[in-house]
């Protein structure tokens, strides 16, 4: 009787757990009307201009991907584009970055534990607009002068496990998305990793990796050259996206819904007239798939550098016929869940960071010191030279 009993306490207890762990979980975007028009951005700034194209035509709530540094945890700053988001009925995808190598600027440091958990602690002091807090772990990793110049697949993986451990440990609300990878990348020692093969490297290092995380980061680019026709289905065109989710869904048994955080083509290659058609064409036939979330093209602004190839808005204000041709495309109206408690207040006054609270259960290793000014650095250069 007794031994009945325990067993009904038990089954109360864990059907409790489960409904009140299902009642605060993610939300699946696929499963809501969902807007999936979106722009990459570089600075907070920029959202107000972005949402006059992400939600144009009949659409509401589109998305915007936007890195955030390792060095870049200003409250004020971050909390106003929150707001701004909610007020421009823009969802929020941040991407997570480092920054120039400090002893070699061609390359980004790699992300260290320690990193993880000074983003997380900051991104969860922040009320979002929106209750997923999407969240893109790093860029492109498959290229080494994005992980400090040497190629590392298992330290991603694990880097990438441990991410969703601990942004989850904070919130059961954020949303965790692989790095978008490189759909060129040839197999070159030491420099490069062929995407797929990548992929797998990941999965023997961490098996199940991809069961693991929320969502598939995909950089879905008309390679070769950034130039190829939109109806090119190959696994380095615009299609790459459905190689790449067919794979995680065999190495980690989970439909994933496919984040498109950049494409689009280059205006070295091709008129902005022909990208324009191009546009429509794949938004209509190749991003209609059931699958993919958003589709944040690169890039909203370019500047004057490398980048002003993609920009839709040229370094004087002039809006392109490419912006132009988006616009124009019917939207759909998003439904996400709104946090109607987020204050809108412009009075933002300066908060305390939390302090970090949850084990690391995960050891890295000849952790990266914070770079704060040449002398400090030269001095903890000398220091482990001792060690």
């Amino acid at each position: 009787m007794k031994r009945l009993v325990l067993i009904i306490i038990i089954e109360f207890f864990c059907a409790f757990f489960l409904v009140s762990n299902s009642a605060f979980a993610i939300e699946d975007p696929l499963s809501l009307p969902n807007n999936k028009f979106g722009i990459h951005i570089l600075f907070p700034e920029e959202l107000s201009e972005a949402a006059v194209l992400v939600n144009s035509n009949g659409g509401d709530w589109g998305y915007v991907t936007i890195p955030i540094q390792a060095g870049d945890r200003n409250l004020i700053k971050w909390q106003k584009f929150m707001n701004s988001a909610k007020q421009n009925h823009v969802i929020p995808i941040i991407r997570l970055a480092t920054e120039g190598d400090y002893f070699n600027t061609s390359v980004w440091r790699k992300p260290t534990g320690e990193d993880i958990l000074d983003f997380a602690n900051f991104l969860n002091s922040l009320e979002w607009p929106v209750k997923n807090r999407y969240i893109i772990v790093f860029n492109e990793v498959n290229r080494s002068d994005e992980w400090e110049g040497n190629l590392n697949p298992k330290e991603y993986a694990k880097i990438l496990s441990y991410s969703t451990y601990v942004f989850k440990s904070l919130s059961p609300d954020f949303f965790i998305i692989s790095s978008g990878l490189d759909n060129a990348a040839p197999n070159v020692i030491g420099k490069y990793m062929n995407e797929y093969d990548y992929m797998i490297a990941m999965n023997e290092a961490m098996p199940g990796i991809f069961g693991l995380i929320d969502g598939l980061g995909s950089h879905s680019y008309p390679n070769p050259g950034f130039r190829q026709m939109p109806y090119i289905l190959t696994s380095q065109s615009i299609y790459s996206f459905s190689f790449e989710n067919n794979l995680a869904y065999k190495l980690g048994g989970k439909n994933l819904p496919v984040f498109i955080t950049e494409t689009g083509w280059s205006k070295n290659e091709l008129p902005e007239s022909k990208i324009a058609t191009y546009f429509k064409y794949a938004f209509a036939h190749i991003w209609s798939d059931n699958s993919i979330v958003a589709v944040t093209s690169f890039l909203l602004q370019g500047g004057q550098g490398s980048f002003s190839q993609f920009s839709l808005i040229d370094g004087n204000g002039r809006k392109n016929e490419i912006f132009t041709a988006l616009t124009e495309i019917s939207k759909k109206i998003g439904t996400p869940t709104v946090n109607f408690y987020t204050s809108l207040s412009s009075d933002l006054s300066p908060k305390t960071l939390p302090v970090k609270t949850f084990p690391k259960n995960i050891q890295y290793k000849n952790l990266s010191l914070e770079k704060t000014d040449a002398v400090s650095d030269f001095f903890k250069w000398l220091l482990k030279l001792r060690i």
